[in-house]
């Protein structure tokens, strides 16, 4: 058996503030990985990660921008399930996970067990940069991936 792979995907458009979160946190991790963790910064390219993900993925981890929800800065953690009876439609404009789930799915491919790391935004008014609360979460998000990969490999999830 092979080493898993796993990837580590930033999404987000950080011309938006703090939907920037996801390329800001794998930019972080960028010079790490190894071990079939590998860490990509897709942004906005959505059909970029849609095609990336039809090359077996043992597991995706997506760090993204999630709506504020009374608590800005805090950090997220939970699995998701690609809709299998989704419609399959092909957007090459549109980034968020539901679309690029859809794109994987037209293609003929199938999604890898996939967990979010989230955190809650205080602002994605235009502008770049972060606010003070979401750049705080930024080094709890790297725990939490950290701990998010290690368990997916314990697992034997992937």
């Amino acid at each position: 058996m092979g080493t898993a792979q796993v990837l580590v995907a930033g999404v987000g458009n950080i011309f938006l503030g703090d939907d920037g979160f996801g390329p800001a946190v794998v930019r972080q991790l960028s010079s790490g990985g190894g071990n079939g963790v590998h860490f990509i910064d897709y942004g906005i390219r959505g059909v970029h990660l849609a095609y990336d993900l039809l090359n077996g993925w043992d597991a995706l981890v997506l760090v993204d921008a999630i709506p504020d929800r009374g608590a800005p800065g805090r950090i997220e953690v939970f699995h998701i399930e690609p809709d299998e009876g989704a419609s399959t439609h092909f957007d090459g404009h549109a980034m968020n996970p539901e679309a690029v789930f859809e794109t994987v799915l037209a293609l003929g491919g199938t999604m890898p067990p996939t967990v979010v790391v989230g955190c809650q935004v205080e602002s994605v008014a235009e502008g770049i940069g972060l606010t003070a609360a979401v750049a705080a979460a930024v080094p709890h998000a790297i725990i939490a991936i950290d701990t998010v990969v290690a368990d997916l490999l314990d697992r034997q999830e992937v």
